[in-house]
């Protein structure tokens, strides 16, 4: 038996085989189309067909929208680990977009009271989507070399601001709907094939904020590319994500920008329902380990814009 126990909310987007192989369990948002409830994620169903049944939905313009995680369900989700004698590692989407962290909290709270020969650790990942699932499967690693759970609670605190995350999205109109920008920025950049750059940023409560612009889309995506090559560390030899809005070659284009320049380890996967929810079908976001987000940028580097385009789930 593993020394803990992993958990991450389905926003952590881990593809199933990693998180089978990982041991790492899942616990599932859930979001409404058109009034209708669905899980984000379920054990016996491929993420890519309920992930595509959503953009789908989406294109054909059903309105979608998400709720956060309640403290009762991640207590409950979280107990038979406890039962079993293990600690346990419970990783969020960034308590900027989302008030499940806080929530999170709560359940650890409540599960050390009725526990206390036992850890519950509740940690913000920072970040969304892949950017929350690397940390959770570097932790598998760690755990697998035989660390504590402790020990890799205190990691994940030291190093949750080196994974950097950029995303670009297709259509303005998503992020328009969500109220994120202005009906008439959305026209504008519509009209002129405005794409933006969006990122992770450096505060205590992660938020998403505007970093650049391109011309189009190829351009956009050469510049995520440009980033990457910019911040990464060690880029030959990290995992590295890329997640897409169901536009697999929109990800594969810029799979092969990286892999042209010595990047091998690449995840491409379907992009969580949860934060897909606010950028739409289209979206494409790339996610590795890289420089402190804390630390100021270089020179030359996308700059963050003032106005964050943070949602809350």
């Amino acid at each position: 038996m593993k020394k803990f126990a992993i958990y991450v909310d389905s926003g952590a987007n881990i593809p199933n085989d990693i998180r089978i192989a990982r041991d790492i369990r899942v616990i599932p948002f859930h979001y409404m189309i058109d009034g209708e409830e669905h899980p984000c994620f379920t054990e016996d169903m491929p993420f890519e067909e309920t992930a595509k049944k959503f953009y789908d939905a989406m294109r054909a313009g059903a309105e979608a929208k998400t709720s956060l995680l309640s403290a009762d369900v991640f207590e409950e989700a979280l107990t038979p680990a406890l039962e079993e004698g293990r600690d346990v590692l419970l990783f969020t989407i960034s308590s900027g977009i989302s008030g499940t962290f806080a929530q999170a909290q709560e359940a650890a709270k409540r599960l050390t009271e009725r526990y206390p020969g036992r850890k519950v650790f509740a940690l913000d990942s920072a970040n969304a989507s892949l950017g929350e699932g690397l940390i959770a499967i570097k932790v598998a690693d760690l755990r697998d070399l035989g660390e504590s759970a402790e020990a890799c609670a205190e990691w994940v605190r030291e190093n949750t601001y080196k994974m950097n995350s950029y995303f670009t999205v297709d259509d303005l109109k998503y992020l328009r709907r969500s109220g994120r920008i202005s009906r008439t920025v959305a026209i504008a950049g519509t009209l002129l094939n405005i794409k933006p750059l969006l990122r992770a940023d450096e505060s205590t409560n992660a938020k998403i904020v505007a970093c650049g612009k391109a011309r189009g889309r190829k351009k956009a995506l050469e510049e995520i590319a440009d980033i990457f090559f910019k911040r990464a560390v060690r880029p030959d030899s990290n995992t590295v994500a890329i997640t897409h809005g169901d536009c697999p070659e929109d990800a594969e284009f810029l799979a092969n920008l990286l892999r042209a320049k010595g990047v091998s380890d690449i995840i491409v996967e379907i992009h969580d329902i949860c934060t897909g929810a606010h950028v739409g079908p289209g979206m494409v976001g790339l996610f590795f380990w890289g420089k402190d987000r804390r630390i100021a940028f270089p020179i030359g580097d996308s700059q963050p814009s003032a106005s964050p385009v943070a949602h809350k789930v």
